[in-house]
């Protein structure tokens, strides 16, 4: 096994946690600039104003993407399995 195959393993790793959190992490963004540019309008500063919203848009975006995350992560899964003979040699 040599460093530049650990590598590649390594960037399909990242690549994936990247593509996998992408949508929750998108849709958490967007919905916390909603709530801060609500709150800077408004001049309210409750804290759970800005924490509730968040974690209800990413439980829904998990709920909505699930399935898609789950295949792109039984892919990077597969793809190190069928390279398990490369990792003995």
């Amino acid at each position: 096994m040599s460093q530049n195959f650990i590598i590649h393993i390594f960037e399909q790793a990242v690549y994936t946690i990247l593509i996998v959190s992408a949508p929750m992490l998108g849709l958490g963004l967007l919905v916390g600039l909603i709530v801060s540019i609500f709150q800077a309008t408004t001049q309210i500063q409750e804290q759970t104003l800005a924490f509730i919203p968040k974690i209800v848009a990413i439980l829904i975006a998990f709920i909505a993407f699930g399935p898609w995350m789950l295949t792109k992560l039984m892919e990077f899964t597969y793809s190190i399995f069928s390279q398990l003979g490369a990792f003995i040699s």
